[in-house]
């Protein structure tokens, strides 16, 4: 039997590697609309580019989800797919997988696809796809993989640290005065996920080295214990990058923490020195 995993690509990674045999793995990109130019969130992007369109454009910025056309054309090369999106609170994402697997199911019901519903982005989405993968190359079966994905989904945290609130402004999320005093007074806000996938700004400080701390005070509370992967994304900030992942080995010495570079999506909301870390 063929597998397929294949996920939108809030998920930050664009390979998996080593591919476990007999698996397959795949992106269905969003797309990001700046003035007049939509940027297709592909492993070719240049995000750089993408970000400074963003800087200097003065109107709003938009993204659209993968359609249920696209998401349908990679259930088709699978006889057992697993399929990851961005929170359905966030994105309709989501609904376009499961107007595919409706679509795809009523023509070939012999095939067997799960949609998760990570309730995040990013590292949330990584981590599905690598757990997945293990568990096939294992010999784990459509129904114990589907099981185990969604007990390590729930048990999940997510942290959204951002530095730049300039694409938030434009697009009316916060007010462009708050926007504009909280860039000149060097602020951090530090988001979580809540639990129906939304996100929740707790915490706000200036300096990073603050916010950085308080990342890790709050790893602590929610019981992190060092035993699962860390996953850590960054947009334009391998400085801050660093330190965490310094601070995270000094607290949990045996901790596994993988470093990857934003893509165009999360690079859309992050904004530029922002952090993503999911535990």
């Amino acid at each position: 039997m063929a597998w397929m995993i294949v996920s939108d690509t809030s998920c930050d990674i664009r390979a998996l590697e080593p591919l476990s045999p007999g698996v397959q793995f795949a992106l269905v990109p969003f797309k990001i609309r700046i003035g007049q130019r939509e940027y297709v969130d592909l492993p070719t992007l240049n995000v750089p580019q993408m970000m400074q369109a963003m800087t200097d454009y003065n109107g709003a910025s938009t993204s659209a989800c993968p359609s249920p056309e696209e998401w349908a054309e990679r259930f088709l090369q699978g006889d057992e797919v697993i399929a990851l999106t961005i929170s359905s609170n966030l994105s309709g994402s989501y609904n376009a997988a499961m107007a595919a697997r409706d679509m795809v199911l009523e023509e070939h019901p012999e095939k067997k696809i799960f949609v998760l519903d990570t309730l995040s982005c990013s590292g949330a989405l990584a981590s599905a796809a690598m757990l997945a993968n293990r568990m096939i190359g294992e010999g784990a079966g459509f129904e114990a993989v589907c099981q185990a994905l969604t007990e390590q989904n729930a048990a999940g945290h997510i942290l959204f640290a951002l530095a730049s609130f300039d694409n938030l402004a434009k697009n009316g999320r916060v007010s462009k005065v708050v926007g504009f005093i909280a860039g000149r007074l060097n602020m951090r806000v530090l988001g979580r996920r809540t639990a129906d996938g939304k996100i929740d700004f707790f915490y706000k400080t200036r300096g990073e080295s603050r916010v950085l701390a308080r990342i890790l005070e709050q790893m602590d509370r929610d019981c992190f214990d060092g035993g699962t992967p860390v996953q850590l994304a960054h947009c334009n900030n391998e400085n801050a990058a660093a330190l965490l992942v310094r601070g995270i080995r000094a607290k949990w010495p045996q901790a596994e923490v993988l470093v990857h570079p934003c893509g165009g999506l999360c690079s859309f909301y992050a904004q530029d020195q922002g952090l993503i870390l999911t535990y």
